[in-house]
């Protein structure tokens, strides 16, 4: 008989399925948003060439990026879900999206770099602009960022749980977030074209022009540092401070005559979360007892536990 295939289960196996309970949704809701970006990006790429106006090439090459980016989320989606039962993903496939969102926030991060460096390429050589067709495509951009931010406004918030457990419980999703601040960030320089296309209609200031791309480079750059920071933490199995897990599982453990004299804890995919625990006791039960002591924490996916006898001070 042919060996099973890498996401074939042994017998008696438990799955390791860490995906967030919106998964699907979120997945769907990312490739619509990124038919949206696209049609848009080149109507503003265009319209901002032939207008002349530095803000709106900005937002039209703020979506190409950001619609590659979001394409990052989209197929981050794909590949966690076809493969969140292979078995060469010992841990699941939960953490993709973090990575996803790492990769998505050094994008921000180069899109803001490139808008503030043309800016002040700009402030340096104003161009004439075309302000009455420029700021309608900026209105209309705006438009499509707002619809694209409303539809994954909300998919963030809630995740459940696999592996096993009925409970429900909230993560965070770094993918749909990377996606999310993208949506934002154009969304931003498209309110920020149209105040500077306004206001030079109005005043003929055109240096308001770059200098609303210079803001928003810096907005944007801030943002993604955020985004880098937060991705980069699950990454690295860090747990932020304020993370309570690890004190509810020592509170629910720790007895007269049981120590925990190891712990280690780390995120699995959004709202899931995996926990290796050695326990130390003076009269030593099954890892099921303790199993059974943790299974209120709700954020818990993944336990595995090692119970010794304690030491003859109960070490």
């Amino acid at each position: 008989m042919s060996a099973p295939r890498d996401h074939a289960l042994a017998a008696g196996e438990h799955e390791h399925v860490f995906l967030g309970e919106g998964h699907a949704r979120n997945e769907r809701r990312t490739w619509f948003v990124i038919a949206l970006t696209a049609t848009m990006m080149v109507v503003e790429i265009v319209a901002g060439g032939i207008f002349g106006s530095m803000a709106l090439v900005a937002d039209g090459w703020h979506m190409s990026t950001h619609a590659a980016a979001m394409l990052i989320a989209a197929l981050a989606y794909f590949y966690a879900r076809r493969n969140a039962r292979n078995r060469r993903f010992t841990f699941g496939t939960g953490k993709l999206g973090d990575l996803a969102g790492f990769s998505s926030a050094i994008v921000l991060a180069m899109i803001a770099l490139l808008i503030g460096w043309e800016s002040v390429l700009r402030l340096h050589a104003p161009v004439p602009i075309d302000f009455p067709q420029a700021i309608a495509v900026a209105v209309i951009g705006l438009a499509v960022n707002l619809a694209s931010a409303w539809l994954l406004r909300d998919g963030h918030h809630h995740h459940g749980h696999g592996h096993g457990h009925d409970h429900h419980h909230h993560g965070h999703d770094n993918n749909l977030r990377a996606a999310y601040v993208h949506v934002l960030a154009d969304a931003l320089t498209s309110v920020l074209a149209i105040v500077a296309l306004g206001a030079g209609s109005l005043y003929g200031w055109l240096w308001l022009d770059p200098v609303m791309g210079v803001v928003g480079a810096l907005v944007i750059a801030r943002w993604s540092w955020s985004l880098i920071r937060d991705a980069g933490r699950v990454l690295l199995d860090y747990l932020p401070p304020g993370e309570e897990l690890p004190d509810e599982i020592r509170a629910a453990i720790q007895a007269p005559g049981d120590t925990i004299t190891d712990l280690h804890v780390w995120q699995l995919g959004p709202g899931h979360h995996g926990a290796i625990l050695s326990i130390a006791s003076a009269a030593p039960r099954p890892p099921s007892y303790y199993r059974g002591k943790l299974a209120r924490i709700h954020e818990l996916s993944h336990v595995t536990i090692e119970v010794e006898p304690a030491g003859p001070r109960g070490a």
